[in-house]
C-alpha cells in the first residue's frame, strides 16, 4: 500500500470530517431513492432545486439560432420532461460540508451547459480532447488558483492535487477561501471548491503531499499525467519531480507570482533537456531536504534568478526571517499566474504550444507610467 490515498471511498478523514467528495443520487433508481429517503431523515439537508432553469438553458443551447419566446421555452421543457416527474429527471447531488442538496443536470449535458460560454475560445471538439486529459498540481498555494481554474475552463477531465499542510490565517491573502475553513487541510479546501463547481470532474487527491515514496504513483497511477504543475515550496521536491517527470516525459509548468514568470520545460518533447533550464545544475536532491525558508534563499536565487526578479521581492527577501516570517505573494499576482499558467496548459494539451522556456508577463512593464497611451 503506498503512503497516499485516492479518498474515492470511505477513509479516516472522512470519519474525521474532512468529507470532500458530494453524494450522488439519481431517483430513476430504487437503491439511490432508498440512500436519499434516509440522507433527508437523517441530515435534512438544505434543498436547492434550480432544475427547470438549468433544463432551459440546455434547450436555448442545443437550439442557438432559434429565439424562444417564453411560452415555446415552456413548452420545450415540459415536451423534455415528458411524463416522468421532474424530480427524477438528472441528479441530485449532496455536499456534506455544507449539508445542501442540489438538483442538477446529468453530467453530460450538464458539462454541456457549463462550458457553452467556452465556444468557440475552445470548440467543442477541444473540449472533448480536454475531457481525456490528467492534469497534476504539487502545493495549493498558487497551485489552488490553477486547479480552479483549470476546473472552472474545464480543461481536463482529472485533476490531481498533492499538499500536506493545512490553511492559516496569513494564507488568506491569496488563497480563495474563508475563515470558517482556517485549519482544514488545503487539499480539502482545493477540492471541495472543485466539487462545488463540478462534481463530475475527477478528482484524486494526495493528502500527504508528494514523497519519495508516492512520487511515482501521482505521476503515473491511473495513467500517466498530461502536465504537471509544480507548486511547491519544497526545494527537493521541485528537483525530484522534474528527474520523475523528465524519467516518464512529462511536461512541467511553474508559475513564481513575481513578474508574471513562468517556467515550462517540455520534456515529453525533450527528453534530454536539464532540470529548471540548467539552473539547478550541482544542486543535490538529500542537500535541499528540509530546510528552513531563510536557508532555501540563496537556492531560490539560483533558480529563480536573482538579475530578474522584481526589486520589492528581492528587497524582501533581504528580511525573511528577521522582519518577515516568509518570501511574499500578492493575490493580484497569484491570479495572473493562475490564468497564464491554466492558459498554457490548455494549449499544451491541444497541441498548440510546444515550447519550453522562462517566459514573462510583467504588468508593471505592460502597463506602465514610461509607455505612451495610444489612446
Amino acid at each position: 500500500m503506498h503512503s497516499f490515498t485516492h479518498w474515492d471511498q470511505g477513509t479516516k478523514y472522512e470519519e474525521n470530517h474532512f468529507v470532500w467528495r458530494p453524494q450522488l443520487f439519481r431517483l430513476s433508481q430504487a437503491e439511490d431513492q432508498h440512500r436519499l429517503n434516509e440522507l433527508m431523515e437523517t441530515e435534512r439537508p438544505e434543498v436547492i432545486d434550480r432544475f427547470r432553469p438549468q433544463l432551459q438553458e440546455l434547450i436555448k443551447a442545443e437550439n442557438a439560432g432559434i429565439r424562444f419566446s417564453p411560452e415555446e421555452l415552456s413548452r420545450a421543457v415540459e415536451e423534455r420532461l415528458g411524463s416522468t416527474p421532474i424530480s427524477f429527471h438528472g441528479v441530485w447531488v449532496h455536499y456534506p460540508w455544507r449539508n445542501k442538496l442540489v438538483h442538477l443536470l446529468d453530467e453530460e449535458d450538464y458539462v454541456f451547459v457549463r462550458t457553452n460560454r467556452n465556444r468557440n475560445k475552445i470548440t467543442a471538439e477541444e473540449q472533448k480532447l480536454l475531457n481525456e486529459k490528467t492534469i497534476g498540481v504539487i502545493g495549493l498555494s498558487v497551485g489552488q488558483s490553477i486547479a480552479l481554474t483549470l476546473a472552472m475552463e474545464r480543461s481536463c477531465g482529472e485533476i490531481r492535487i498533492a499538499d500536506f499542510d493545512t490553511l492559516e490565517l496569513s494564507n488568506l491573502n491569496r488563497i480563495r477561501a474563508g475563515v470558517f475553513q482556517l485549519g482544514l487541510p488545503k487539499w480539502v479546501v482545493t477540492a471541495r471548491e472543485i466539487a462545488e463547481i463540478d462534481p463530475y470532474l475527477r478528482v484524486v487527491c494526495y493528502p500527504d503531499g508528494i514523497t519519495e515514496e508516492n512520487i511515482e504513483p501521482f505521476l503515473l497511477e491511473g495513467g500517466k499525467l498530461d502536465i504537471l504543475v509544480d507548486e511547491c515550496d519544497s526545494l527537493n521536491i521541485k528537483i525530484l519531480a522534474r528527474e520523475k517527470a523528465r524519467l516518464h516525459k512529462i511536461p512541467v509548468i511553474m508559475d513564481t507570482s513575481d513578474r508574471g514568470l513562468l517556467d515550462v520545460e517540455r520534456f515529453d518533447l525533450e527528453p534530454d533537456r536539464p532540470i529548471l533550464h540548467g539552473l539547478a545544475e550541482g544542486l543535490d536532491y538529500g542537500q535541499l531536504r528540509g530546510l528552513s525558508d531563510k536557508e532555501k534563499i540563496p537556492f531560490v536565487l539560483k533558480i529563480v534568478g536573482y538579475e530578474t526578479m522584481s526589486d520589492r521581492l528581492k528587497s524582501s527577501l533581504q528580511e525573511v526571517g528577521k522582519s518577515i516570517m516568509t518570501w511574499p505573494q500578492l493575490a493580484s499576482s497569484v491570479s495572473l499566474g493562475a490564468a497564464v499558467g491554466a492558459d498554457v496548459c490548455r494549449r499544451i494539451s491541444l497541441g498548440q504550444f510546444t515550447r519550453s522556456g522562462r517566459y514573462f508577463v510583467d504588468i508593471e512593464e505592460i502597463i506602465s507610467n514610461r509607455q505612451r497611451n495610444p489612446v
